[in-house]
């Protein structure tokens, strides 16, 4: 019931900022302002390369695709090893790979192939990396604090990502193609810097059985997740809604310059928007749980986003389009907040790193198939109708969690 699960919020502590969440908060941060300036930057480097929505939208799913292939895998590694060793040579490994992108733009090689085969990449490694750093955030807050340390991080995260960073990319462009780029590999350098500073002691580990294998662990995590009816629901909704917006982020560069004529101005205008509506949607993340429950937020914020999402496939100004996509960013936040942490708090310490890699890799899977989507839609029926295939999406969503919040 949704008093019930709220009942923990409101007496919810909140997480020390010295130590290891201090540290954990800033790499997070460092990392995904880097992030923004490339995920920004590629779709309108993928733009100049071709006009072709299908070969744009291959960009996007090819940064999905790995979360297939090696998700669960990521998540039994970060079960087996030091997380935070782990996330610091990951973000290394990065880094060596966004400066030689970055070289390769600046020299005038860049290519969509290039383009797809570094997405690729990059989210390979990030399956072990994200699946660890879901799994260190128990070990260095309590229990109560989960929500606001989670809704502290999503927020510092979009802050620097989605308000202060994409507005940047059209001004460093003017540098030089190479140059977002080239930041990106410095921020994964400091964030690796960051997360081996940590000096909290590594989770402790009950011994795996003899003969104990990744693939019998990996099962393990799934059966774990799909026990677990709030979960399994909430994860089913997560897999509709990211298909919903792996077609409309891997067209919106189009639907803004294309559809919208509002150039890459406007394009950067609506990913700002989208920006500060999640900071202001962590702000109001923990609040919103304590009122209707972890899935009560969750359920208000997939109706609301189906409505904002129908606004920016069928009205064509750019002003309607920036101001849903704030009110997408705020419920998009109050989502991801509450889904973590309600994960984080019905699976045990020693699971969650399969649990979160189960549930991610799931829910991930209808992105690479949503961009493909959209890239289809938007080639057959318009480049405003993949926004209209994601309120579908988010409207079947929100019918499957229904029952389990009525339960």
């Amino acid at each position: 019931m949704a008093v019930l699960e709220s009942a923990a919020d409101a007496a919810a502590e909140a997480p020390a900022w010295r130590g290891g969440f201090g540290r954990l908060w800033s790499a997070a941060v460092v990392s995904r302002f880097g992030d923004a300036l490339r995920t920004a930057a590629l779709p309108l480097l993928a733009a100049s390369l071709t006009t072709d929505p299908m070969l744009v939208a291959l960009v996007t799913a090819g940064g999905f695709l790995p979360w297939l292939l090696f998700g669960l895998l990521g998540g039994a590694v970060a079960d087996r090893v030091d997380q935070r060793r782990a996330m610091w040579a990951v973000d290394l490994v990065r880094g060596v790979l966004m400066a030689a992108f970055a070289a390769a733009v600046a020299l005038g090689h860049a290519s969509i192939a290039l383009l797809i085969a570094l997405a690729f990449a990059l989210t390979a490694l990030e399956t072990l990396f994200d699946n660890a750093a879901t799994a260190l955030l128990p070990a260095l807050v309590p229990r109560p604090a989960l929500g606001r340390a989670n809704a502290r991080l999503m927020t510092g995260q979009q802050l620097v990502g989605g308000f202060l960073a994409a507005p940047l990319v059209p001004l460093l462009l003017t540098a030089g193609d190479g140059v977002p780029y080239v930041a990106d590999a410095l921020t994964f350098a400091l964030a690796a810097a960051l997360v081996a500073s940590l000096r909290t002691p590594a989770p402790e580990r009950a011994a795996r059985k003899p003969g104990s294998t990744l693939r019998a662990e990996t099962a393990e995590g799934l059966r774990a997740l799909w026990s677990e009816r709030s979960l399994r629901v909430l994860c089913v909704a997560t897999t509709l809604c990211n298909t919903g917006v792996g077609a409309l982020v891997a067209t919106l560069v189009l639907h803004v310059t294309g559809w919208l004529h509002a150039g890459h101005g406007g394009y950067a205008a609506a990913i700002a928007a989208y920006g500060a509506g999640s900071v202001a949607g962590g702000l109001l993340a923990t609040g919103v749980a304590r009122r209707l429950g972890r899935l009560g937020s969750v359920l208000m914020a997939g109706v609301i986003q189906t409505v904002c999402l129908a606004a920016i496939g069928s009205i064509r100004e750019l002003w309607v389009s920036i101001a849903a996509m704030a009110v997408f960013g705020v419920m998009g936040m109050v989502w991801n907040v509450n889904q973590v942490t309600l994960m984080q708090e019905r699976t045990p310490q020693a699971m969650l790193g399969r649990t979160s890699a189960a549930f991610r890799t799931l829910a991930v899977a209808g992105a690479p198939l949503g961009a493909l989507l959209g890239g289809a839609a938007a080639s057959s029926w318009g480049l405003n109708t993949p926004a209209l295939v994601a309120s579908g999406l988010f409207l079947a969503a929100v019918a499957a969690l229904i029952p389990a919040l009525t339960s």
